[in-house]
């Protein structure tokens, strides 16, 4: 019995020193905060066109819903004021009817123009950031690595808020007023 629990215990050693092995070696492979700042830097074109891609799928998902709504809005209108329909005409008002009503709920849920317009902010403010670094504009005016402290700090901030942003047109929309 007691040969079981002392190998119990050495394989458990054994485990513990493994891992400080590879903390340590895992410590020896990071670069230097610098060297991750500007490496961070050079990765945000791919974030800028992430969030430009982005907002182009929204733009395109609201106009074409609009233009769903409106078409469909028309015919409705159209087909009313042609003639009194018989039979299949009602049910062909009757649908174009459920699809408008069904557009308009969607276009108020996923509100793919606020999406659109919020990634395109967020595009465009990380992109005046690395124009200011790469120039030695304001705020960046100071030496390398404290611009690229300041340059991460600042735009980790504004993808923070654009999560935000995010998760706030996902939350359900509540009356913050009193009921009068």
């Amino acid at each position: 019995m007691g040969g079981s629990s002392e190998i119990c215990q050495r394989t458990q050693l054994e485990l513990a020193l493994a891992e400080e092995r590879r903390i340590l070696e895992a410590r020896n492979l990071t670069p230097p905060t610098q060297d991750r700042q500007a490496s961070y830097k050079e990765d945000l074109p791919s974030e800028i066109a992430r969030l430009r891609k982005g907002s182009t799928h929204y733009r395109h998902i609201h106009l074409t819903r609009q233009w769903a709504l409106f078409l469909r809005s028309a015919a409705v209108s159209a087909i009313t004021a042609w003639y009194d329909p018989p039979q299949p005409g009602k049910g062909a008002l009757i649908a174009l009817g459920f699809v408008v009503t069904l557009v308009t709920a969607a276009a108020g849920y996923i509100k793919p123009r606020e999406r659109a317009f919020n990634l395109q902010q967020t595009a465009d403010n990380i992109e005046q950031h690395a124009i200011a670094l790469e120039l030695g504009i304001a705020p960046y005016t100071l030496d390398g690595e404290s611009n690229l402290v300041l340059f991460a700090t600042t735009v980790e901030g504004l993808r923070a808020e654009q999560r935000e942003r995010e998760q706030q047109l996902d939350q359900p929309h509540q009356n913050q007023r009193g009921v009068v």
